[in-house]
């Protein structure tokens, strides 16, 4: 990855788009440069109050996936955003955002309350700066506009009323199918799936975790031969109501009993395991996923960077094409014909003195 510079952050602040390549690919900067979690944070808080409204919501996007993903690494994202968190929904809930990207927020504050990424009265001081719109400026004429609807209600026709829910019905179907944006990003106009809101799936575990995990697994209850063979050779008789009217007196029945309870506790023990080891293999699959879906971004970047310096590599190999074929067309200066033959030397500094003299 590139070196960190706090010129070349804001260079990629800037240039930050809503699309989830554009936010995990300088997430996965971020993290990888976490050294620098204080400079990277100020920054940030810095960028978002310079963004427009429209592209602020990216930036929160891109403090989630930071904080979520960089938790297996260390605590420094997670503290350092804390910090100024409070100031950047207190400045999102002024720029007059629109009602999706308070939406699309408050989901981010409710999985970092699900996940523990912050303490309840945390997220409720954030939540509740988020959610103060009613004081700004802008408040008073929708109060104002809604009571002039209320008022000309009663004016409108049927038609009209069967009109307006059409009109919401097509909304709310078209808000199911998808949600996209027009933006404008470097001065071009894209389209964009909104991410509402971009989360990561799970933190990718160190392949020594997952190795950890797999060696684990080997000694699990489903591969402990010898507590199965004592199961299918438990006494039929544990297993079989007919085995009762074979008793004959109390000391054959206690017998049975002794048997039973011994089979009752080898079998809660061998259940409880393979109930532990079901939890082991699904918490596995989730491993595997996130681990895979970490590998697939690794790769796709790779991939991408190949790319990039394959084409860089060609157009250098160009350029050493045309200086071999220049040097080539250039004349030999030995092989030029020695232009100074048959003329006399020129005379030393001894000779012109004694002319003068």
């Amino acid at each position: 990855m590139s070196s960190f510079t706090e010129s070349g952050l804001v260079k990629k602040l800037i240039e930050l788009n809503p699309s989830q390549q554009s936010i995990q690919t300088l997430s996965l900067w971020l993290i990888h440069h976490r050294k620098h979690h204080s400079i990277i944070v100020k920054t940030w808080i810095k960028e978002l109050q310079k963004a427009p409204t429209s592209k602020k919501l990216t930036f929160m996007y891109l403090a989630n996936d930071v904080i979520q993903n960089s938790k297996k690494k260390g605590p420094e994202f997670g503290k350092e955003f804390e910090n100024v968190l409070l100031k950047a929904f207190k400045v999102i809930a002024a720029s007059g955002p629109e009602e999706k990207t308070i939406h699309n927020l408050n989901r981010i504050l409710n999985i970092w309350g699900e996940r523990g990424v912050y303490d309840e009265p945390k997220i409720k001081e954030f939540s509740g700066a988020l959610n103060q719109r009613e004081k700004s400026p802008a408040a008073p004429k929708v109060v104002e506009e809604k009571k002039r609807k209320a008022e000309d209600g009663h004016h409108e026709s049927s038609h009209g009323a069967h009109k307006k829910a059409k009109t919401s019905e097509k909304s709310h179907s078209a808000e199911k199918k998808a949600k996209s944006e027009t933006i404008e990003v470097n001065g071009t106009v894209e389209t964009h799936v909104t991410l509402s809101p971009h989360q990561p799936e799970g933190d990718p575990p160190e392949p020594d975790e997952l190795i950890k995990v797999l060696q684990d697994l080997e000694n699990s209850a489903s591969s402990d031969a010898v507590v199965r063979e004592r199961i299918a050779n438990l006494p039929p008789e544990v297993s079989e109501l007919s085995a009762l009217a074979k008793l004959e007196d109390k000391e054959a029945a206690n017998r049975l009993a002794l048997k039973v309870n011994d089979a009752i506790k080898i079998l809660n023990d061998y259940n409880a395991r393979l109930a532990v080891e079901m939890d082991d293999r699904k918490k596995l699959t989730t491993m595997l996923k996130d681990f895979q879906r970490e590998q697939q971004e690794l790769l796709a970047q790779a991939e991408q960077r190949l790319q990039e310096y394959q084409s860089k590599l060609s157009k250098i190999k160009e350029v050493q094409k045309e200086v071999r074929n220049h040097m080539n067309n250039l004349p030999d200066l030995t092989a030029l014909p020695d232009v100074t033959g048959g003329l006399a030397p020129l005379p030393s500094a001894g000779d012109l003195f004694n002319i003068h003299h």
